[in-house]
């Protein structure tokens, strides 16, 4: 009998997904399915169930969300050998496209039910996961704007792009990676690990879950009419027609800001202020079983 513990999160992407726990129930037979579920009440919430999950064992368990959920859930799953299973129903599901699973909920648990896994790398910033990417220029600033609009949809992000444009300003960093060292004004230091932002986005459309390694992209500061051209190429999926974006293949960064005492960061599509200016980044190479076709 296979043990399937699934963490629903029901105000992910709109708050009207109707993903419930009798629709589940409904989808797996009892004879061969011990099913559990799980809804979250707040945030971080998705952690703690997970934690309380991993006690008894199951052999999947399942974060029903969006990137901000999946981060919770997978992040107590890594260097287990429990497998973690998707139901994407978040607005950007940035690592569920990557893994190509279906938004779809029969064909979702048709994956599940597949059972079919695989290995995919973990990206580690100090002593947090990050599946999807991470970043501490005006993405983090967007993020900051895009939860406070209260509204998860790509006109609500873009939105909270403009603004963020009008607002961020770029500090001093200094950036140790490949047995080199940079300094930099960085209007974007994006560090991905998949191939997409979510929205169909992407900064790294080449960016493996499988390679071992990180994609980084460094911005330096930039004109406000440069920052439009930006904007269009990022949502074109054309990154690499702008000139003054730098691409890098790391497996580990340093990074400080000398003059700020905390750093605002964004973490797989969700705010966080980091209580420090010095950040470490490294990839952990096939550390996480996911359920995928």
């Amino acid at each position: 009998m296979t043990h399937i513990h699934f963490i629903i999160n029901p105000i992910s992407g709109s708050g009207k997904h109707n993903l419930s726990a009798s629709y589940i129930g409904n989808q797996f037979p009892k004879e061969k399915y011990h099913v559990q579920v799980d809804y979250t009440k707040q945030k971080k919430h998705a952690f703690e169930l997970t934690k309380k999950a991993i006690v008894k064992n199951p052999d999947y368990i399942i974060a029903c969300g969006g990137d901000g959920t999946i981060n919770e859930v997978a992040s107590c799953l890594v260097g287990t050998s429990i497998k973690l299973g998707i139901i994407p129903v978040g607005s950007g599901n940035g690592l569920a496209s990557n893994l190509k699973i279906p938004r779809d909920f029969d064909k979702a648990i048709a994956v599940i039910k597949k059972g079919h896994s695989t290995l995919i790398d973990v990206g580690q910033l100090n002593h947090k996961y990050f599946f999807s990417n991470m970043g501490i220029g005006i993405d983090a600033l967007i993020i900051k704007k895009y939860e406070r609009a209260g509204k998860r949809t790509l006109p609500a992000y873009i939105k909270a792009s403009i603004s963020a444009g009008l607002q961020f300003k770029s500090q001093k960093t200094l950036i140790s990676f490949n047995n080199q060292t940079i300094e930099t004004t960085p209007l974007m230091l994006f560090i991905s690990n998949s191939n997409e932002m979510g929205y169909n986005m992407s900064l790294t459309p080449k960016a493996s879950l499988h390679d071992g390694l990180l994609d980084m992209i460094v911005i330096p500061e930039i004109s406000f009419f440069e920052k439009a051209i930006l904007g269009y190429n990022v949502l074109k999926n054309s990154i690499e027609k702008f000139k003054k974006s730098k691409h890098y293949m790391v497996k580990e960064i340093q990074i400080e800001m000398p003059s700020k005492i905390f750093i605002d960061a964004q973490i797989d599509g969700e705010q966080h202020n980091l209580k420090t200016n010095k950040l470490k980044v490294n990839i952990l190479p096939a550390s996480l079983q996911v359920l995928t076709e």
